[in-house]
């Protein structure tokens, strides 16, 4: 069976990247891409990259445009595509890869959003530890999907495992990520200007302001955690796509070495695009470009006594598109790794 498809925010780089891997998927079958301002241009001149899309153009982004497709991804900018998508049908899948649909709590979106808040959906994140079971399970038949934030999941996957297994304590919890400007999105910001990013690193979003801690803490406390903690920093650095993301966390009291390590490697053994490295060996951004593969190195630095995780992704792939594309897959009862490949582009 071939499901018919839309993409909403056809024109940026989250849309490009959904584009991409639709474009391979044997199941899936684009048939409409819509854009605001980029209305009326064929895809291809704001897309020169998606060769076999030519034929399309951009439509304007109504509810009237994506309705009657058996599958609509949404890549709009946060508070618009809760607006959108109310209006699409209840039997159409429908797949947000913005932060509308990510937080369950009101005051959070107030605190890191603000406008109104449109409720939670089914959090797109499947290997994510959520009590007894994986994500996956509320996947399954969703016609209403959340797609995760890029540096959400992959903190939230990095540290997970030791949570639900109770080796790691979840206050004192720290992040740094090393970023890709791709993230910010397609508009022009003159500190993502190529001038302004070559040969640096810059900080942003530092001291608790980052809007994807709420997420981060949320998907934690569904792994196990009473509460949580967490200073979390994210560097844009030179490199147009991709997360480096170090996390480190207190040993709980009693856990050993091998207990630590068994917690990771039970809760990633079946995963095909979660992948714990073999010990002594930490991963490279370069490693998943335009994969949608997490690759993970496990630490015990027994002096600090803190475990470190080092977790690589493609923030457009495994961080946001791919992420998509994988829990719609399972919401239709197809192979999870439909049109997905864990092989990356070197050099």
């Amino acid at each position: 069976m071939t499901f018919t498809v839309a993409v909403a925010g056809a024109s940026g780089y989250a849309g490009g990247e959904l584009l991409r891997l639709l474009a391979d998927h044997p199941e899936f079958d684009i048939t409409t891409v819509t854009a605001h301002s980029n209305a009326g241009a064929p895809l291809v001149a704001l897309q020169p990259h998606l060769r076999s899309l030519r034929h399309l153009s951009l439509a304007e982004t109504t509810p009237e445009q994506l309705s009657g497709h058996d599958i609509v991804f949404v890549a709009l900018p946060h508070g618009k595509s809760g607006e959108l998508t109310a209006h699409l049908p209840e039997s159409t899948l429908v797949v947000d890869c913005g932060a509308d649909h990510r937080l369950a709590s009101p005051d959070d979106w107030d605190a890191f959003y603000g406008g109104e808040h449109f409720g939670a959906w089914s959090y797109g994140v499947p290997e994510l530890i959520v009590g007894s079971h994986k994500q996956r399970e509320a996947l399954a038949g969703a016609r209403r999907i959340a797609a995760p934030g890029c540096n959400a999941s992959t903190v939230e996957l990095s540290l997970a495992p030791g949570i639900a297994a109770g080796v790691i304590e979840p206050l004192d919890i720290v992040s740094v990520l090393a970023v890709g400007p791709s993230g910010a999105g397609k508009s022009l910001k003159p500190h993502l200007l190529a001038a302004e990013v070559l040969g640096t690193a810059n900080p942003y979003a530092v001291g608790g302001t980052h809007r994807h801690i709420p997420e981060i803490t949320q998907g934690l406390r569904w792994a196990g955690a009473a509460d949580v903690s967490l200073s979390f920093t994210p560097v844009i650095v030179p490199m147009s796509r991709g997360i480096l993301a170090t996390s480190t966390a207190r040993i709980a009291p009693g856990a050993t070495a091998a207990q630590i390590r068994e917690a990771w490697e039970s809760a990633y053994a079946d995963e095909p695009f979660v992948q714990l490295l073999p010990e002594g060996e930490v991963p490279r951004t370069a490693d998943v470009l335009g994969a949608n593969t997490a690759l993970m190195g496990l630490a015990i630095d027994t002096a600090a006594g803190r475990v470190v995780v080092v977790t690589a992704v493609d923030n457009l792939a495994k961080g946001t598109a791919g992420a998509a594309i994988q829990s719609a897959n399972i919401a239709l009862g197809l192979p999870e790794t439909t049109g997905l490949t864990v092989n990356g582009v070197a050099p």
